[in-house]
């Protein structure tokens, strides 16, 4: 008879049993396919979180394209459909976040996590089965905003193997930026309260270059637009998709934005990982 590896599912049957609760706890990896499991299988039994992230981000590349498009000038060879649609994908991990953090939020209110802490588990496995399940969401949302960009006009200059590289790179910042919003569920309370503080985030999407040059901007913001870790990913993923720094009027090499993206990545997760497990952990 095989065993089941599910620590949720042993802990009810041993309530429905009369029997004491099983000592033995799932390991690592178990724990956090679990995890992500369950969050998935949320997604899809609330479908208005595929389909409203879907859409927001399809309304938003619209009317960025078609209603900004003619009156923002790029300053370089790019077309603004072409410097636009690097920086907006980017951008989504950010758009998709906020519902992590609303998610996070209302499990942490209606008792899931209590129940999950008392198993005996590693708890930072948890954590880490949402974030993979936060990452996976913005995969979904990426890949039908990728499909549209093409249908609006996007068309890249890099190799096959650097655009897809420029996805890769955005996936992976997904994952890193998907513990910054676990942590601002897991402090917000509530859903409400954790929508809120998710707000806090999103001017980084704005104040970047994704959206317009950041030599447009003001002369005593340019220094933080350019060198925020939303813009240095844009820059390197519009680099790789774009041919190069030169062509979309940066400066450094496609290499120096790749790297210098991954150590900001590296540093969100380093940073906000051992929060977001020091915080699940606590019991009140």
């Amino acid at each position: 008879m095989s065993r089941s590896i599910d620590p949720v599912a042993d802990a009810d049957a041993s309530a429905t049993s009369g029997r004491p609760p099983i000592a033995r706890g799932a390991g690592f990896s178990t724990t956090a396919t679990c995890s992500a499991r369950r969050t998935i299988l949320q997604f899809f039994r609330t479908p208005q979180v595929l389909v409203m992230g879907t859409v927001q981000g399809a309304m938003f590349l619209v009317m960025f394209r078609y209603v900004f498009g003619g009156a923002i000038r790029t300053g370089g060879e790019l077309s603004y459909v072409n410097f636009l649609v690097p920086g907006f994908l980017t951008t989504i991990v950010l758009w998709t976040g906020m519902s992590a953090a609303s998610g996070v939020a209302e499990d942490a209110a209606t008792g899931v996590h209590d129940r999950l802490r008392s198993l005996p588990i590693p708890r930072v496995a948890v954590v880490v089965g949402r974030a993979l399940a936060d990452t996976g969401l913005t995969t979904w949302g990426l890949f039908v905003t990728g499909i549209l960009s093409f249908l609006i006009g996007f068309r890249p200059a890099g190799s096959v193997v650097h655009v897809a590289a420029g996805f890769v790179l955005i996936i992976v910042a997904g994952f890193a930026f998907s513990w910054v919003f676990i942590l601002i569920g897991l402090v917000g309370g509530n859903a409400q309260a954790a929508q809120g503080l998710s707000m806090l985030v999103i001017p980084f999407s704005f104040i970047s270059s994704a959206n317009v040059p950041v030599q447009s901007m003001p002369g005593w913001l340019q220094p933080f637009a350019a060198n925020q870790p939303v813009s240095v990913v844009i820059n390197a993923v519009r680099s790789l998709m774009q041919g190069g720094p030169a062509r979309v009027g940066i400066g450094h090499t496609t290499a120096y934005w790749v790297a210098a993206a991954l150590i900001w990545c590296a540093v969100l997760v380093v940073v906000f990982a051992p929060l977001c497990a020091r915080r699940f952990a606590r019991t009140h």
